[in-house]
């Protein structure tokens, strides 16, 4: 194994490394609102930036890895990042502290949901922290596109990427058919023996991956199920097993079968769970802590939130090694390089589509451009930035609600 992707455990004692995984990944877990995007642009300022445990390359190569394969992506990146730097132990504290903040933070929305019917206020924090998210993820893009992009021709499938994920092509398919046409470019040119043998196992094993998904992904549950926390702990893990894409492709499934099959949930319900899921720090997949505690309280909650985070934890446990091996192939690590400009490209697309939300107006133009600019010449850490952006936020909304 290539020993730049081993656990990091050299300059300090493993046990400084742990406490320095739990006291980062709790801090992002409390405070990385906007989704993996965001949350993959905090990480790197934290991790590439700051602290210097990865290089832009390596944590390109993560990122690229995740994306190839089902669950959360940034709670894969977080785990990942734990594993390089402080080994299996490190794997579990960075994934754990990642997500133990989002779900009680969920699960106190959760309980004020059911004792007062409906949601919290948290628009004015939205509205602050919004406009900053978009200038990390930009800040983010623009250092690991310079370092991903490496020739013309990756700079072109990038944006070809980007194209076809606006016309709403599947992700899944452009990730891997980037890493298909890089590594066929490739091998090609290499000329030498075994080159084509190798090019078509690589086609056969992605086409028949990408069927399979397709199919797993569209078997219908059949049946009613009674509730009980062990078939809400099968469902979820059947999720984080399988799923793959953006959140609307988690609404689909909870709707599919919490709400029209086996009608544990209403429609309402399932719509303002996963609006909890989305407003909140941390990772999305906190919607099964909501939903675990509207059908079985805290335990329910707890039960939940193990079933579809588990399943990252052993993806990346069994994928981790493979990546320093793929970089050890010039045809597999050319693949790689195809998966990781589209990923970032992928990335593009949901910050402009998050921008348009967020940039609504005057204070939050404002907001953003002075975020970019503190991020970049000053390089403020992200963290003040979102704390300062929702105090303006709440700053902004208070003289509009309360003095015009």
């Amino acid at each position: 194994m290539n020993p730049d992707m081993l656990p990091d455990n050299n300059q300090k004692t493993d046990s400084t490394n742990l406490w320095e995984l739990l006291a980062l990944f709790l801090r992002l877990g409390t405070t990385a609102f906007g989704g993996p995007a965001a949350h993959i642009a905090m990480m790197e300022d934290e991790v590439v930036r700051r602290r210097g445990w990865l290089t832009h390359e390596k944590f390109l190569d993560l990122l690229g890895a995740t994306n190839l394969i089902p669950g959360p992506n940034s709670t894969e990146m977080a785990i990942h990042i734990g594993f390089l730097r402080g080994g299996w132990a490190g794997l579990v504290v960075a994934g754990v502290s990642f997500i133990i903040p989002a779900m009680v933070i969920v699960l106190a929305f959760a309980w004020a949901y059911v004792r007062f019917q409906k949601l919290p206020e948290v628009t004015w924090l939205l509205y602050g922290v919004k406009p900053v998210i978009i200038a990390i993820v930009l800040q983010a893009l623009w250092g690991l596109g310079r370092t991903a992009i490496k020739t013309k021709f990756l700079g072109m499938l990038a944006i070809l990427a980007a194209v076809l994920n606006f016309l709403g092509f599947d992700e899944l398919a452009i990730l891997l058919g980037a890493g298909i046409v890089v590594g066929w470019r490739q091998g090609l040119n290499l000329d030498r023996k075994g080159n084509v043998r190798a090019l078509l196992i690589m086609t056969v094993l992605v086409g028949g991956f990408l069927t399979a998904v397709y199919f797993v992904m569209r078997v219908p549950t059949s049946g009613m199920v009674q509730f009980g926390l062990l078939p809400l702990f099968l469902f979820f893990c059947k999720i984080g097993s399988i799923l793959f894409g953006s959140g609307y492709v988690l609404l689909a499934f909870l709707q599919a079968d919490l709400v029209q099959n086996w009608h544990w949930l209403t429609a309402t319900q399932l719509l303002d769970a996963t609006a909890v899921g989305q407003v909140t720090p941390g990772p999305v997949f906190t919607t099964a802590t909501f939903i675990g505690y509207l059908l079985g309280g805290f335990p329910g909650a707890l039960i939940a939130t193990a079933g579809i985070f588990l399943p990252a934890f052993f993806f990346v446990a069994i994928s981790g090694p493979l990546v320093p091996r793929l970089r050890k192939s010039a045809i597999a690590g050319a693949f790689l390089d195809g998966v990781v400009v589209s990923s970032l490209s992928l990335m593009a697309v949901v910050t402009w589509r998050l921008g348009r939300d967020a940039v609504i107006d005057l204070p939050t133009a404002l907001l953003a451009i002075g975020s970019a600019v503190l991020l970049i010449r000053f390089r403020l850490n992200s963290l003040w930035l979102v704390l300062g952006g929702a105090l303006i936020g709440l700053m902004v909304y208070g003289i509009r609600t309360y003095l015009l």
